[in-house]
């Protein structure tokens, strides 16, 4: 997706701010966050060497394939939030965060991702939602949008912020909406990871 798109698709569902977390990198959002007309928080969805850690608020790139506890270190060490995605998706064992590394950085943890729109069954975003229930942790949603298709099916209604201290107070006051994304939003996405990775090969 260009930048553009991406502008132009937030507009068209409504969406005032957006967080930007592409795989592994945070070069697409910092380059979104001077051109968007509206909020932008520069994320990074890092694969750990064992699942995956959502930082926020960032200004660095996390390398990848790190020890979970290195990953959120170096988040932390820029003033960034921990947000675990999907944790409990069963269809995405390969990438959400093992059990046990879960269990073992929970203190450090800031939000868990409630509502993930690419996750197939409801009792998974239900179990994520009644574990930040239970550990106090903030709630969060995402689209995971991977094409233009995908943004807006999930969102959170918030105050306004203008620091990482505002978005804490503000996303404790927010409401989570989100619904699961089609099953063809789903396959063209396959689709479009087939034909990069063949390209990559050419």
């Amino acid at each position: 997706m260009s930048l553009e798109t991406i502008i132009h698709r937030c507009q068209e569902v409504g969406l005032g701010g957006v967080a930007l977390t592409d795989h592994n990198t945070i070069a697409g959002a910092l380059r979104l966050k001077q051109i968007a007309p509206f909020p932008v928080i520069v994320g990074d969805e890092v694969r750990t060497l064992e699942g995956e850690i959502m930082g926020l608020f960032l200004s660095e790139e996390i390398p990848r394939y790190l020890s979970p506890e290195e990953t959120i270190t170096r988040i932390k060490s820029q003033g960034g939030l921990i947000c675990i995605p999907h944790p409990f998706d069963r269809f995405r064992s390969h990438s959400a965060l093992r059990q046990n590394a879960l269990n073992r950085i929970l203190p450090y943890i800031d939000i868990i991702e409630v509502f993930n729109s690419r996750t197939l069954l409801r009792q998974d975003n239900a179990k994520a939602y009644d574990f930040a229930q239970g550990n106090g942790f903030l709630a969060s949603a995402g689209s995971d949008a991977h094409n233009p298709a995908g943004i807006g099916y999930a969102y959170v209604e918030m105050p306004g912020f203008d620091s990482i201290d505002e978005f804490r107070l503000a996303l404790a006051q927010g409401k989570v909406f989100g619904s699961r994304c089609s099953p063809w939003t789903q396959l063209s996405s396959t689709a479009g990871k087939l034909l990069s990775k063949l390209k990559r090969t050419k």
